[in-house]
């Protein structure tokens, strides 16, 4: 099995990249459709994640360092993948020079976050129905 990822832009990728965020987000978490379209993904750097040339993961970053839109498909979880993206994008914004990365999460999901050197920031909110909590992570503590 051989799992691998690239920084993409959209337009030449949106048919994976929205196959992967609308099972996960639509589907699987009934996210309005309306809400996981936002008009932001021209503007955002993309990783697409694959296992054996199969796109099976997701996420971007808007140049404001928001980071979002992480979504690895069911039967793919646990496997490092999403740490893959998110390794991605941090590289991305490094290279970038984006002093602060932000991410929405979801509650569940914010130790993956925490692992990954983010920070809680204020309380607990919803969003599309499902708690979340905002997170940052700035490269000035880096060493």
């Amino acid at each position: 099995m051989k799992i691998q990822s690239k920084i993409c832009d959209y337009k030449d990728n949106e048919k994976e990249i929205c196959k992967i965020r609308f099972k996960v987000f639509v589907d699987e978490q009934n996210v309005p459709e309306e809400l996981e379209i936002d008009g932001l993904d021209d503007e955002a750097k993309h990783v697409l994640a694959f296992i054996d040339g199969q796109a099976i993961g997701t996420g971007r970053i808007l140049n404001d360092g928001h980071i979002g839109r992480v979504a690895v498909l069911k039967g793919f979880r646990s496997m490092g993948i999403g740490k893959l993206i998110m390794l991605d994008l941090i590289s991305w914004a490094k290279e970038a020079q984006v002093q602060k990365l932000w991410l929405s999460s979801q509650w569940h999901a914010h130790s993956f976050y925490l692992d990954l050197g983010f920070i809680c920031e204020g309380k607990i909110y919803k969003e599309a129905g499902i708690d979340h909590i905002r997170m940052y992570r700035e490269f000035s503590n880096d060493i």
